[in-house]
């Protein structure tokens, strides 16, 4: 194990807390939206592959600190790569409002019910995707984390490549279909 210092190890301690706290937070707004979902009628679709995004979502912490605590330094740009992480964040705030309680980690549709167009969907198909794809690559490269960087960036578009038609497949479907 290198010598971390203090202050890489204080950071990265902050940064897994409030990644901690922000999934722990999406997967509650999830069940309960999906709860909703479901009283109204909701669908899931894609429920094969969501153990990818499981395992994804899962292992990447772990490598962030196998990265830092064998050697990874910040850059001299890491403030660049913050702005990139807040921004990610306030991307995927922009998704969860504008979706409401359709937000959800799986793949849930409202058979009948029209596309959300209105908030950041207006100018972004996927700005929960990109927000994902964005903090894939911020937030290792704070911590100089180029690997998990470029594997989680990696693994993540191998997955994507799944979700995305999965999810234009069934909103297209429930955009076409009856309405309950």
């Amino acid at each position: 194990m290198a010598n971390v210092p203090a202050a890489a190890l204080v950071a990265l301690a902050v940064y897994l807390a409030a990644l901690l706290l922000q999934r722990v937070g999406e997967l509650w707004l999830s069940r309960r939206n999906l709860a909703r979902l479901a009283a109204r009628g909701g669908v899931e679709a894609g429920a094969g592959h969501f153990w990818m995004f499981a395992v994804l979502h899962a292992a990447y912490p772990v490598a962030l600190v196998a990265e830092v605590i064998t050697g990874a330094r910040p850059h001299a740009w890491w403030p660049l790569w913050l702005g990139l992480w807040l921004g990610a964040q306030a991307l995927r705030v922009s998704a969860i409002r504008a979706l409401g309680e359709r937000w959800n980690v799986r793949i849930v549709v409202l058979p009948g019910e029209p596309l959300v167009r209105h908030g950041i969907y207006r100018w972004l198909a996927h700005p929960n995707y990109v927000a994902v794809a964005l903090e894939f690559v911020a937030a290792p490269m704070l911590f100089g984390a180029w690997r998990t960087a470029a594997a989680f960036s990696t693994l993540n578009a191998l997955a994507m490549a799944v979700r995305i038609p999965a999810e234009e497949r069934a909103l297209s479907a429930a955009a076409a279909a009856p309405r309950r």
